[in-house]
């Protein structure tokens, strides 16, 4: 049995598509071609973020396009650019400090607890709380909050108080694996072998290889549970 055909606005224009596709396959059904940004297209994930409301509804939704089933009556734009505040800074001069979050974004210290960067997150995250942990210099917290995150900024573009979330939430997670999560010591031992050639002549055999024998090695690898 055939798919039952929705009707969709793209950009303003009408098309017909099959319910079964997911917003970035409705666009590409009626020819749109999303290359440029998207993650599961030869970008990075969290890039596809789109907005749309449900004909006859009032709220306006956020999404990523990529997950996102098509609707009956549904108006799509899709949201390539967010004014998102990136900071530039050392991880080598800086430290997990209240004041450096401060220092770096203050602007989170001017939340209003409207709460709608968490209503219109994408991946279901409690951005206020996440938020609220950074304001109290709580990286751990919000390093494990924060952590789904796809940096795709739809929380960023309904906020009042023009607060970057995901960089605020990039920071925290940085600070939190250099100074504060437990040294991993298989990893510094892996890292030394591998400064110290000890997989140069392995790597070498590996790419010397053709391309059909490494994807067979790769499918047939080991996979440690």
């Amino acid at each position: 049995m055939s798919d039952v055909l929705y009707t969709v606005y793209l950009y303003g224009k009408k098309y017909q598509v099959p319910s079964s596709l997911t917003i970035m396959e409705a666009m590409e059904y009626c020819g749109y071609q999303l290359v440029r940004g998207c993650g599961c297209r030869n970008g990075f994930c969290g890039a596809c973020a789109t907005i749309y409301r449900i004909e006859g509804e009032r709220e306006l939704k956020g999404c990523l396009a990529c997950q996102t089933k098509v609707e009956d009556k549904m108006y799509v734009a899709t949201l390539p650019f967010f004014p998102l505040v990136k900071q530039v800074y050392d991880m080598e001069k800086i430290k997990p400090t209240e004041q450096i979050m401060m220092q770096l974004y203050p602007e989170i210290y001017s939340c209003i607890g409207c709460n709608a960067c968490t209503k219109s997150c994408t991946q279901s995250l409690d951005v206020m709380q996440y938020i609220a942990y950074a304001q109290r210099g709580e990286y751990e917290k919000c390093a494990e909050e924060s952590f789904d995150c796809v940096m795709c900024g739809v929380c960023s573009a309904r906020c009042p108080a023009g607060i970057s979330h995901p960089q605020v939430a990039e920071l925290a997670r940085r600070l939190y694996g250099k100074y504060i999560q437990p040294e991993s010591e298989h990893l510094v031992n892996r890292v030394k072998e591998i400064e110290d050639g000890g997989f140069q002549k392995l790597m070498e055999d590996i790419m010397g290889k053709p391309l059909e024998e490494m994807k067979e090695l790769y499918n047939s690898r080991e996979i440690e549970k």
